[in-house]
């Protein structure tokens, strides 16, 4: 089966899932101001595996932290491209950004390489505990593409979630954007 079959495949799966079981609208995301779950996770740059620690990371600026369904489906290669293609963008804002699927820790070193294009951490998230945390999870064994920025201070600067890829990375950006004017 080529990844566009089984990306393709995967939609179905979810809009089946979604649409019988009613299991959770596209637009549910933790609200501005709340405080962000912590967690640890494995992720993967470049195909090495280190631990992700959320409380580690807000200490070096802000987080965009993203949730997508699948690693190699195509609406995830397309975002992860995205993503991959302003991390200077992201880096000139003092924000690291850090993609979250339910995907095992393999998967997501291939996916890092590959689709990230080594330009960020992708962590493994199974069960989508994390996920569930982050009210981004869509149907049982996906989460929802919901992308968040934490601020340094661990509260949410901004939340959006749309299974459309192609406005998670203007959409983050605009915010930091604002969060920086914020503090000047």
């Amino acid at each position: 089966m080529s990844k566009f079959a089984a990306g393709a495949l995967v939609a179905l799966v979810v809009l089946a899932i979604v649409g019988v079981a009613g299991v959770r609208h596209a637009s549910a995301h933790l609200e501005h101001g709340v405080a962000a779950p912590q967690f640890t996770l494995q992720a993967a740059k470049g195909g090495d595996v280190a631990t992700v620690d959320l409380k580690a990371a807000l200490a070096k600026g802000p987080v965009v932290l993203y949730f997508f369904p699948k690693s190699f489906t195509s609406g995830c290669t397309v975002e992860a491209h995205l993503f991959s293609e302003h991390v200077a963008d992201y880096a000139k804002l003092g924000a690291q950004v850090i993609g979250v699927s339910g995907d095992d820790i393999e998967t997501q070193k291939k996916f890092s390489t590959q689709e990230c294009r080594s330009a960020f951490l992708v962590a493994s998230d199974p069960g989508l505990k994390v996920a569930k945390q982050y009210d981004a999870s869509l149907a049982p064994g996906y989460a929802n593409r919901t992308s968040y920025v934490i601020a340094p201070d661990g509260t949410i600067a901004y939340s959006y979630t749309s299974l459309d890829p192609s406005k998670h990375v203007d959409n983050t950006l605009d915010a930091l954007k604002t969060l920086a004017a914020a503090k000047k």
